[in-house]
């Protein structure tokens, strides 16, 4: 999806619909505010403060590439510590839009940094640092054959009213399958059909303060009901 560039209000930039204005990649309130808490700070903080070394991480929507900029700056303060990082987007923005977007500006990085997340071919494992390993799909996440590598999903789909056939109960059980055993999912999202179906996918769900502007978000464990 291409989109209008804004300005969410904690100054970092987001996208949004130009055919729907309500459907945007970030919240409004704040899109670094937002991706850092949900996706480093209840996910990935987890891992990296319990002293894993090697960190698998699977992101569903890549969208303008925030969360991914945010889990390689991260690793600075954790040298122990190393991630291999997939994504599937099926509708990439294209490398000049990217280019428009003020995360680097705003976190105090080099842009070639978060340029080259956009601008790697796909399918093709690429060492953006010595110690972030990246790679991306252009791919259906719901055609793939899933199979249990990851440590931690971010799942950063848009909204179920928006793309419902990503939370569904199979949609759950899919990512189930993508976990290492004690592998967690961690996602804005807090509904609670959505989270009926975490547990019908054999999860333990639980609810998390949500960032400026959103009551709560969802952190999923995966636990062997056997």
């Amino acid at each position: 999806m291409q989109g209008e560039l804004f300005l969410t209000k904690d100054g970092s930039h987001s996208l949004r619909s130009l055919e729907n204005p309500a459907l945007t990649y970030h919240s409004t309130h704040g899109a670094i505010n937002e991706s850092r808490h949900v996706f480093v700070e209840a996910g990935l903080r987890r891992l990296l403060d319990d002293g894993k070394t090697e960190i698998r991480i699977l992101e569903m929507g890549f969208g303008t590439g925030l969360n991914a900029l945010l889990t390689l700056t991260e690793l600075s303060n954790y040298p122990h510590a190393s991630i291999y990082y997939d994504t599937y987007e099926l509708f990439p923005i294209d490398e000049e839009q990217a280019g428009k977007l003020n995360y680097p500006q705003q976190l105090g990085i080099n842009a070639d940094t978060f340029q080259a997340l956009h601008q790697t071919e796909f399918g093709i494992e690429t060492l953006i640092t010595d110690r972030f390993h990246f790679r991306k799909y252009r791919e259906n996440f719901l055609d793939v054959t899933p199979s249990p590598v990851y440590d931690l999903i971010y799942y950063d789909a848009f909204a179920p009213e928006d793309q419902p056939e990503l939370w569904t109960a199979s949609a759950m059980e899919r990512c189930a399958t993508w976990l290492k055993p004690g592998g967690a999912l961690v996602t804005y999202c807090a509904k609670g059909q959505f989270k009926r179906n975490l547990r019908a996918a054999g999860f333990r769900v639980k609810a998390l303060p949500g960032p400026v502007g959103k009551r709560e978000i969802t952190l999923a464990d995966l636990v062997d009901l056997a």
